[in-house]
């Protein structure tokens, strides 16, 4: 059951994958607000131009069901295909609670989180050798990885290797700085 009170919508984020980056497959975040308030949802605000929204909709709709509609929506719209991944903003608090860092201490934005479709393969997360990648460190969690790259992203092999590790999964990543804000955005009153 997602949050949200029998009276009140519940709050919901939307991540879209691959979207305005290399000059292709452009999503502008007024149209995507747009679009989402066509599906007939609430309060639409978006954050960066990278595909981050969040929303209001009725408690009983699932996360899943929200994405493929929004992801159906979007590829009418723009003419191509758009991974989205809904997340309630219950299961975004409770991403953020697990996370296996010591956030306080960390640059936000070199802590990655990648949201998964489902739970990740441990046996292929396994087969990474975390020496290799070192300083770089790596935890799963439930549907997602957590990923520290103390001396950035730019070079390290980990992030590739984690693609590779995730095949078949819808995969997104966003760094901490970008997972608190969002946090914060589904703790505000719609309005």
């Amino acid at each position: 059951m997602t949050e949200g009170t029998e009276a009140g919508p519940a709050r919901f984020v939307a991540l879209l994958r691959g979207i305005n980056v290399g000059g292709h497959r452009k999503v502008p975040m007024a149209a995507l607000r747009q679009v989402l308030t066509e599906l007939g949802y609430g309060a639409p605000r978006t954050h960066l131009r990278s595909g981050n929204a969040v929303f209001t909709a009725s408690p009983g709709d699932g996360p899943d069901a929200l994405g493929r509609e929004l992801a159906a929506a979007l590829e009418r719209r723009f003419g191509f295909a758009v991974e989205t991944l809904v997340l309630s903003a219950e299961q975004l608090s409770a991403t953020v609670r697990r996370c296996p860092y010591d956030t306080e201490g960390l640059d936000p934005a070199k802590l990655l989180v990648l949201f998964l479709d489902r739970a990740p393969d441990p046996a292929a997360l396994a087969r990474l050798d975390p020496g290799r990648y070192a300083p770089d460190t790596f935890r799963a969690g439930e549907r997602e990885v957590f990923a520290y790259f103390p001396d950035g992203m730019g070079r390290s092999k980990l992030g590739d290797a984690l693609v590779g590790a995730l095949k078949g999964h819808l995969v997104t990543g966003r760094n901490w700085r970008t997972v608190m804000k969002l946090l914060e955005l589904t703790a505000e009153q719609p309005g």
